[in-house]
């Protein structure tokens, strides 16, 4: 299984004799079973079965993924977390790290009184977590 996060912020790369060549189009062989099974490698001109490999790709939009790219992947789009998940994860993650009861209340009433879940994600949430873990542990400095 590969994983490929953020696919859409591959860019493209020119060669210094002006080829121009991107990740989702050097892709597009191993996305298809057909051709990905009789895969040969453009240097060691020796052939692969790379038909087992499994993709997993994430992206935040498909702007800018091409056509032909995108006729190659099953795409399913998932919706953001509300606040009952960002909650959820806040508890879990913050029992993992070991933040009192307090600490974690405190994360939560935060969440609860942001107007639009949509204003928070799990990057936030993840720093409040670890800000709460730094002030317990008493190592803030000024």
């Amino acid at each position: 299984m590969v994983v490929i996060d953020e696919i859409e912020k591959a860019g493209d790369t020119m060669s210094n004799k002006g080829q121009n060549y991107s990740l989702t189009d050097g892709l597009l062989p191993f996305l298809e079973r057909s051709s990905a099974a009789a895969w040969k490698c453009p240097y060691y001109q020796v052939g692969f079965d790379m038909s087992w490999i499994s993709w997993i790709l994430t992206s935040n939009s498909l702007v800018g993924l091409s056509a032909p790219f995108l006729s190659r992947l099953e795409v399913i789009h998932l919706t953001a977390p509300g606040k009952i998940d960002l909650i959820a994860f806040a508890e879990r993650e913050g029992r993992r790290r070991g933040l009192s009861d307090t600490s974690i209340d405190a994360i939560i009433e935060v969440i609860d009184l942001v107007a639009e879940p949509h204003e928070l994600n799990l990057r936030h949430i993840t720093r409040m977590i670890t800000r709460a873990e730094t002030l317990a542990a008493g190592s803030l400095l000024h």
